[in-house]
């Protein structure tokens, strides 16, 4: 088998097409699309509101659509709208108990799946690949950007 960059590229994105396969496949009882999850983690992870165009532009789609899922998230009760204290234009969004205790659900069960994904490797296997993908990353992006979410840089007042 290559081990040609342009192999490793494709192994890469199966790997990823796949975890996202099987969490798209699983999330489907909970009654949410992969972006109402996606919006429920980007409003979770900040110790603030956030505004609906962090939501947006974490999600990667226009500020209406954003308007739309977090509408939607909103209908089921898990999220819940403020004025932003500093700018009477823009509208905070932050997560009701009842979406805090979905999205830590979601979270486990998400957990729980690439757990289900990984055992195939022994310990020491996924230590070199967690290995392996930091070196890329931190090489492409820099260890600062690793793990912070824009939601943390665009909290509301």
């Amino acid at each position: 088998m290559s081990d040609s960059p342009a192999t490793l590229r494709d192994l890469l994105m199966a790997t990823t097409r796949t975890l996202r396969k099987r969490w798209h496949e699983r999330i489907h009882p909970w009654g949410l699309t992969p972006h109402e999850h996606r919006a429920l983690r980007v409003i979770g992870s900040a110790d603030e509101p956030v505004r609906l165009g962090v939501v947006a532009k974490s999600l990667r789609i226009v500020p209406r659509s954003a308007t739309e899922v977090v509408d939607r998230l909103e209908s089921r009760g898990l999220t819940e709208r403020l004025p932003d204290p500093a700018d009477r234009r823009a509208v905070c969004v932050q997560l009701t108990s009842d979406g805090q205790r979905l999205l830590t659900e979601l979270d486990t069960a998400r957990d729980a799946d690439a757990a289900e994904v990984f055992t195939r490797l022994d310990t020491a296997e996924r230590a070199e690949l967690a290995r392996l993908l930091r070196k890329l990353t931190d090489e492409h992006f820099g260890e600062a950007h690793v793990g912070k979410s824009v939601a943390q840089a665009n909290e509301c007042p």
